[in-house]
């Protein structure tokens, strides 16, 4: 983001002189001085010069040139707020990754907390003679089997961590990220208008517009330049008293010069070709990008609506029910009704569940993410 904001600041400070004169030119020297004698006062036109000299530009090409420029500027600024969206929704995507991960360690945790009073349910049963060793030895295995998931998280924890570290432009270590709980964010009001939306206020398509606009003034640019320039120049020259002390009169010159632009067909029409060549690559690349745009906003708005339903059906119906059916089933196992598969199968069921859902209010989140920076901005 700094580097991209210094190269706005760079294009801002060429719009100036894209319009400004070139520097006059200050000339000094002796004319017609005789060759034998390079005497001052022997010849009636031998003197001492003084001149200044400017170079103007055809009328309008000063005011094209700063406008290429500005526009040139104008694009690079809206492509800056681009890379700054693009910069924020990483971080979000971070934040909701590491927000699933300790959700993900906290399932974990308490599956393996279930795990272990069950595990102590079927040894107090199998010392009774009322359960096989089995149970106990299945319970255990599926205990370090979350002990492995947890390790793996753990890992991804670290990892997330360090991105994050990185995203926030931080190189001293510091102490890890918290992020808050896990929530389902609220999704877009307006979905019809969000294509719209886009269409005006993503800076992509800003930039890209103001690229067209630049190009297009490049092209009135090259087609100026058919017209001449002007050398204006004004000299002053001092002459010396003759051979026979009689005074001379000082001399002023002003001089006007043009190009000649007759070289049309080797240098100014490529010019002109080459502007107009950019004007359709600019304009192509525009139309483009808006299909691009239309088409990402129709795939993430399809991503939010499928996510959120996932994520509302796991909170009002399935996780209620497994987590009954756990209840349930632990009451059962407890007498002796149904056996430890069975149970076992509920409890895994319940975490499936519960880590499912974690990853669908993760997804949903995320494609939220994306939308905004699809938009341009914040969703109303």
């Amino acid at each position: 983001i700094a580097a991209a904001r210094s190269e706005i600041e760079a294009a801002r400070q060429r719009v100036g002189p894209a319009g400004a004169l070139e520097d006059p030119m200050l000339e000094v020297g002796i004319v017609n001085a005789p060759l034998p004698s390079l005497s001052l006062r022997r010849e009636e036109m031998t003197m001492t010069m003084l001149g200044l000299g400017q170079k103007l530009p055809f009328p309008g090409k000063r005011d094209l040139r700063r406008a290429v420029a500005t526009a040139d500027a104008e694009s690079i600024d809206r492509a800056v707020q681009e890379t700054v969206n693009r910069a924020v929704r990483h971080v979000r995507f971070t934040v909701e990754e590491l927000a699933f991960n300790a959700e993900a360690q906290r399932i974990i945790l308490r599956t393996r907390a279930e795990l272990e009073q069950l595990a102590a349910i079927a040894s107090s049963r199998y010392d009774v003679g009322q359960a096989v060793q089995n149970d106990v030895l299945d319970a255990q295995t599926e205990i370090e089997q979350l002990g492995v998931r947890l390790l793996r998280l753990a890992r991804e924890d670290a990892v997330l961590q360090s991105e994050m570290q990185r995203l926030l432009g931080r190189t001293d270590p510091a102490a890890p990220i918290s992020v808050m709980a896990q929530q389902l964010a609220a999704g877009p009001e307006l979905e019809s208008d969000l294509v719209t939306l886009a269409m005006g206020s993503r800076p992509q398509l800003q930039a890209l517009q103001a690229l067209v606009d630049r190009n297009d003034k490049a092209v009135d640019l090259a087609e100026r330049e058919y017209y001449p320039d002007f050398d204006l120049k004004l000299q002053y020259g001092q002459r010396d008293r003759s051979p026979d002390g009689m005074p001379r009169d000082d001399m002023v010159s002003l001089v006007v010069g043009i190009n000649l632009p007759i070289w049309r067909k080797s240098r100014l029409e490529p010019q002109v070709a080459e502007a107009r060549a950019m004007r359709n690559q600019a304009q192509s690349m525009l139309a483009a990008q808006q299909l691009e745009t239309r088409a990402a906003l129709d795939a993430q708005l399809a991503l939010v609506k499928q996510w959120r339903a996932t994520a509302e059906l796991y909170q009002r119906t399935l996780l209620p029910q497994v987590r009954a059916s756990v209840t349930s089933a632990l009451a059962a196992y407890r007498v002796g009704r149904v056996d430890f598969l069975t149970l076992r199968q509920a409890q895994l069921r319940e975490f499936e569940v519960s880590t499912d859902l974690a990853e669908a209010i993760a997804n949903h989140n995320k494609a939220l993410a994306e939308i905004d920076v699809l938009v341009g901005h914040g969703l109303p």
